[in-house]
């Protein structure tokens, strides 16, 4: 949600302001702004492109800060947009999160004179800023004092007109880097902005400040107290964001399943031995054999992505296992026993609810893994031991090939869980060879793709969608119909098949067709008794099934995947469903990779 981007340094910071914004696209945003020293600052609703067509050709400075604005406090607006800056136009500010108690400070700063433009929580740091400036403090002292007054999640960046050679960040809650070359600093709130200009990174931590500008750069925290922050190398470039001939991003990353879920297991699987060998918790191997049972903590996707762990986990390691919402988690007296294993899935790491549910858990003395995609990130970093899922950058907001990533982890832990315990040898080996094979089952149904793009144009008027499934697909169910609506937008709902008649077949009509997964595995015969109660009451139907599987007499639109063994079946499923929902976007001329009101990664609560 929203992106930071700034720069100072000895080139002009317009372009690379620009192309930072670019690269944030993808998380969501309705407006945009740039501050350049010297210059001034311009804003404006909609696209880059629109902020890009109002920047005259004399607009240049070598030091700057930009924003692309996802709305929480006020509506979609230039004056709204950020950059926002105090009266005097002395201070401008771009701002990640939400500030809590923006009213107490403004109804305070009101009383004192100041007058606010816009309706959004972020000026107010501006004018507090501009407050202890005029008080008679130096820049960097005005900023602490500012930090010291607000409450909430922020990531911040500040310039001053006073010190055209300085900017200060500051971070609370939401992600902040900070990017280094010769004689050059680049702020960003995620990695990829940087990518054109820099590998090395430093990831700051909550609660640290930096001023970074001609003088070098001092992370250091409230209390004045300077902290190291190593520097990491990015091992991605930026030519891996790019589409690579592909209309969209989400379809390149659906195309890249195949070598993601080789990335995810590269150097993992102990085929002779029947287990895996994960790197990030060998550390804690040893008090993974004695938990007693497993919270899983995730969001959207990645929530759906724990229900399938749940199931992996207790199936292959007898582990008593649930998952829950990481929005819900610490609002409820969450019971964490001793010998709790708290994993927490998180494809950004940032996730605001999935870390918070994090912090809560170690506070409440659990042992804690954190699976993510994004090397550095917060969750990576406070979790006691973690997976990284090795899927690469992810662009379109809507999630494939990490979701895809995901399963595949959980599939690795929970055989290493189970080889732990009572696992036999011969069944992890079953697993592990199973596995190895993902790779050429995905290519298989990728190559089909046609066949489910067709049944996806038939299909991509109707405005209602019901997805069944049972067992390990009843949360991919709930998947496909989350990636229909993200995209699409029309109304779809996941349901386990049983729960049909209880209620919600009362909704089938000829006008309202269901995607059913009915592969051959052991729910099978349960799941046509449900395709055929929805045949009797005429409702259109889309049938997923394994090969050589004859589904005729109940209907002709019929999408096939490769057999596999039940406990992974899930990683196959999504994927023409990733398809179908794609190319229902497609036909229906939405913008696929940024779908309205979404943003790729949620860092407020």
């Amino acid at each position: 949600m929203c992106g930071i981007v700034g720069y100072i340094g000895k080139n002009n910071a317009v372009p690379i302001l620009l192309d930072g914004l670019r690269s944030l696209e993808y998380r969501g945003y309705d407006s945009a702004g740039v501050y350049v020293q010297g210059v001034g600052c311009i804003k404006s609703v909609g696209v880059i492109d629109n902020l890009e067509a109002k920047i005259p050709n004399e607009y240049n400075g070598v030091a700057g800060i930009g924003h692309t604005r996802w709305a929480t406090h006020g509506e979609p607006s230039e004056h709204n947009a950020h950059p926002q800056s105090d009266e005097s136009g002395r201070v401008f500010v771009v701002h990640n999160g939400i500030i809590e108690n923006y009213r107490e400070i403004s109804q305070l700063l009101t009383e004192e004179g100041h007058t606010f433009s816009s309706e959004t929580d972020t000026e107010v740091i501006a004018h507090l800023v501009e407050k202890f400036l005029n008080d008679g403090k130096n820049f960097k002292d005005a900023v602490v004092e500012m930090l010291k007054c607000i409450k909430g999640a922020y990531g911040i960046a500040v310039a001053c007109k006073d010190k055209p050679d300085e900017l200060i960040v500051a971070r609370m809650g939401s992600p902040l880097v900070i990017g280094l070359s010769l004689d050059e600093y680049f702020i960003a709130s995620d990695p990829s902005a940087l990518l054109r200009h820099t590998r090395d990174i430093i990831y700051l931590n909550d609660g640290d400040i930096a001023v970074v500008g001609s003088a070098g750069h001092r992370v250091f925290t409230l209390k004045e107290e300077n902290v190291d922050r190593k520097i990491s190398r990015i091992d991605w470039d930026f030519e891996t964001v790019k589409k690579d001939g592909y209309a969209h991003f989400m379809l390149k990353e659906i195309m890249e399943a195949p070598t993601v879920i080789e990335n995810s297991m590269r150097g993992r699987l102990l085929v002779e031995q029947g287990s895996v060998k994960l790197g990030g918790i060998q550390d804690i191997s040893e008090d993974l054999r004695s938990i007693k049972n497993v919270v899983i903590v995730g969001c959207g996707s990645a929530y759906y992505a724990g229900l399938v762990g749940r199931m992996m986990i207790e199936e292959l390691a007898g582990i008593p296992t649930v998952v829950e919402l990481g929005s819900e988690f610490r609002y409820k007296k969450s019971v964490i026993e001793p010998r709790t294993l708290v994993i927490a899935v998180s494809q950004s790491g940032e996730t605001a609810d999935t870390l918070e549910a994090v912090r809560e858990a170690k506070r409440k003395g659990a042992l804690t893994i954190g699976i993510v995609n994004t090397i550095g990130s917060t969750i990576a970093r406070e979790t006691n031991a973690g997976v990284y899922n090795h899927a690469g950058p992810e662009v379109s907001v809507a999630s494939t090939k990490a979701f895809i990533s995901q399963l595949v982890v959980f599939a690795l832990l929970a055989t290493f869980l189970g080889r732990q315990r009572d696992l036999s040898l011969m069944a992890g080996k079953q697993i592990v060879t199973e596995i190895a094979n993902l790779p050429e089952k995905i290519m298989r149904i990728l190559s089909s793709r046609e066949d489910i793009k067709e049944i996806a144009l038939r299909f991509s008027h109707y405005q209602n969608f019901f997805f069944i499934g049972r067992k390990y697909n009843y949360p991919i169910a709930m998947e496909g119909s989350l990636k229909l609506k993200e995209i699409s937008y029309i109304h779809a709902e996941g349901c386990g098949a049983g729960e049909l008649k209880h209620g919600s077949i009362a909704l089938i009509t000829p006008d309202f067709p269901t995607m059913a997964i009915c592969l051959q595995d052991s729910v099978y015969e349960k799941m046509i008794s449900n395709v055929q109660e929805i045949n009797a009451r005429k409702g259109p139907i889309v049938i997923m099934t394994s090969e050589d599987t004859d589904v005729s007499f109940l209907t002709s639109d019929v999408i096939r995947i490769p057999h596999v063994h039940e406990i992974l079946s899930p990683i196959l499923s999504v994927i023409p469903l990733q398809l179908f929902a794609y190319y229902c976007s497609v036909a229906r001329g939405l913008d696929v990779d940024r779908p309205r009101n979404l943003a790729k990664s949620v860092t407020v609560e």
